[in-house]
């Protein structure tokens, strides 16, 4: 049988199938097989909400979307060119998403009586048989069948352990489909499986039937391959939000000199950070799974009064929950780190769908006036960066920093060239550890040109002093009921937050001329949506510039200049218009929302439609 190969430049792939079919690890290994490659890549995990929903059901269907190619990717895709649909239930979720023409992979035992009833399909329909896909490129493979028979030999393993191979069957199919190897995940398979060789030998035994499956059926007469993508020189691996995140966290603690103590709670999509930062005991982290989110933060409010950089991790219920121990934080003036991983609301809400809804809950969130900088992530990667600058900030300015990043980025992954330690600039931090001369008592509130008081770990002699929640007299830091005192103290802890914008870049815009008609202005996971849209109308030569903030509370000092540089302002964000709200308060224009809240990205086809709308 003659075979073709053909050279493709952009590939979007989606494996789906019921949540204990194995897609994220299916996923996941192709996509470390792709970034070994050097071909850039962006990722877009979609779990079910349930732990474990019944088998073949709409709401049990687990997804992982994969798009790369030869050029620079910002997103997943908004459609597929390949859907694997592991049973009814999948392609029905996902066929809506597939490409005019696009090629769907159908397990065909997946679509027996049972799964299709589960789907909700009527009675005697079955979508493989019925002519509704011949608008796609259907190819059925009795995947199930095939992985049984691959395993025919192996008769300690029962029929329903064999079963759970079916995704590494998948796995070859598509390695071979796109002229891959299998070693990384031969490599992986051993690493995972050493100890267990009946499981070890099975699993590679069937991602090779898989592969030769390709080779040998004539169902499939093409190969298609996709080269590298030219990006800068470096070392490279794939990585995901929460991972990035830790990183940043342990590489801060190293430079600042400060050993990271993490109080948290488990909470969708949070605990990933928790899973990762217990892995680095070695670089002197230590973790503290508390027994709720308020024993979560206040730890880590000892933590940081004791002199150690205080962390706890959550996401908007916990929030909630952490809101009055923030304001004991923020009274009281010392260094702490929180991370919200932002997820789907109100209440429990989505807890596996993505939102940017927390913002507004950032910013007010909390009783009296209780300000605090926010800081938020792009991309995956750029939560390495962003978690080490909410250090920096927390540590040299005295105060509370709040770091959003949501699902999206969290379980999402794209390539990092991840730098090396002599190329993070240092995190320097001051411990008071003496009187100054002429100094006759230790004032723990008399500030510095920064507004920022002294950070005296508890112990060190002469430096006694006493610190709560109750509102502090200046300078003396004693308990004041002063009606002037308390109204100077909450101006003075504002102008603090304020005066962290003079310690942080001026805004820049992402691309685009720096006066037009439209300024797509956006935060957070936005990002990739936002770049692709914006370039695709900058390239058909509309007067479009993108701006993307990273500091959200306080703004970059020069924000207002740029926005007043263009007709019109449109913000997108995947909430109900949280920033738009605060951009038209602080700046007094009317900049216009774009908003999607279905808990799944926002995409590049639909923010050109929005673009092209205000041009």
């Amino acid at each position: 049988m003659t075979r073709k190969e053909e050279l493709l430049q952009d590939v979007v792939i989606k494996f789906a199938g019921d949540s204990g079919d194995g897609m994220q690890l299916t996923g996941q290994q192709f996509t470390n097989n792709t970034a070994l490659l050097g071909i850039d890549l962006a990722t877009f995990p979609d779990f079910p909400a349930e732990i474990r929903a019944p088998i073949g059901t709409l709401p049990g269907v687990s997804g992982f979307q994969l798009r790369f190619s030869s050029d620079m990717v910002y997103t997943p895709g908004d459609y597929c060119d390949v859907l694997v649909a592991m049973n009814a239930a999948a392609l029905k979720v996902n066929l809506k998403s597939i490409k005019p023409g696009g090629k769907i992979i159908a397990n065909v035992d997946g679509f027996d009586n049972k799964n299709l009833r589960l789907a909700n399909y009527p009675d005697g329909v079955n979508p493989l048989e019925d002519g509704s896909l011949d608008a796609y490129d259907l190819t059925t493979v009795d995947v199930t069948k095939l992985t049984r028979e691959a395993l025919k030999d192996f008769t300690e393993l029962g029929t329903k352990e064999r079963d759970r191979a079916k995704n590494m069957f998948v796995l070859g199919l598509i390695y071979w489909m796109y002229n891959r190897t299998l070693d990384s995940t031969i490599d992986f398979l051993k690493e995972k499986f050493g100890k267990k060789p009946v499981i070890l030998e099975s699993n590679i035994k069937v991602l090779q039937a898989g592969y030769n499956y390709g080779d040998t059926t004539e169902a499939f007469t093409t190969r298609y391959k996709v080269e590298k993508a030219k990006m800068k020189s470096g070392l490279y691996r794939s990585i995901m939000g929460n991972q990035a995140l830790s990183m940043g966290l342990v590489a801060a603690s190293e430079k600042s000199g400060l050993p990271i103590f993490l109080g948290t709670y488990p909470i969708t999509p949070a605990s990933d950070i928790l899973h990762e930062l217990s892995k680095h005991k070695a670089f002197g982290v230590r973790t503290f799974q508390a027994e709720d989110e308020i024993a979560g933060i206040t730890s880590a409010i000892g933590a940081s009064y004791g002199g150690s950089l205080g962390v706890t991790t959550t996401s908007g219920p916990g929030m909630a929950l952490k809101s009055e121990a923030m304001g004991l934080a923020v009274m009281l003036e010392i260094p702490l780190l929180i991370v919200n991983i932002q997820r789907g609301g109100p209440s429990t809400g989505l807890p596996t769908k993505t939102e940017q809804s927390d913002l507004m809950q950032a910013y007010y969130g909390r009783n009296g006036e209780c300000p605090m900088p926010i800081i938020a992530a792009a991309t995956p990667s750029d939560c390495f960066d962003v978690a080490y600058e909410a250090v920096r900030i927390a540590v040299q300015h005295m105060t509370p920093v709040i770091l959003l990043s949501d699902g999206y980025i969290a379980n999402g992954a794209e390539p990092w060239k991840f730098p090396v330690s002599a190329e993070l600039q240092p995190i320097e931090v001051k411990f008071k550890k003496q009187l100054d001369e002429g100094e006759e008592k230790f004032l723990p509130y008399k500030r510095d040109e920064k507004l920022v008081r002294p950070w005296a770990v508890p112990g060190t002699a002469g430096l006694e002093h006493r610190i709560g929640g109750l509102e502090k007299q200046d300078v003396t830091g004693n308990v004041s009921y002063d009606q002037d005192n308390h109204q100077h103290m909450v101006k003075t802890r504002q102008a603090k937050v304020d005066k962290i914008a003079d310690y942080i870049p001026l805004q820049t815009l992402d691309s685009g001329p720096q006066k037009g008609k439209v300024l797509v202005l956006g935060w957070g996971s936005t990002y990739g949506a936002i770049k692709s849209a914006v370039a695709e109308l900058q390239a058909e030569g509309k007067a479009v510039s993108h701006a993307h903030l990273r500091y959200v509370r306080p703004f970059p000092r020069n924000l207002g200049e740029i926005i007043k540089n263009f007709d019109k302002v449109l913000i997108p964000e995947i909430n109900n218009g949280q920033l738009v709200r605060i951009i038209r308060d602080e700046f007094l224009v009317d900049a216009k929302g774009y908003n999607k809240i279905m808990g799944v990205p926002i995409t590049k086809s639909e923010l050109v439609d929005a673009i092209e709308a205000m041009l």
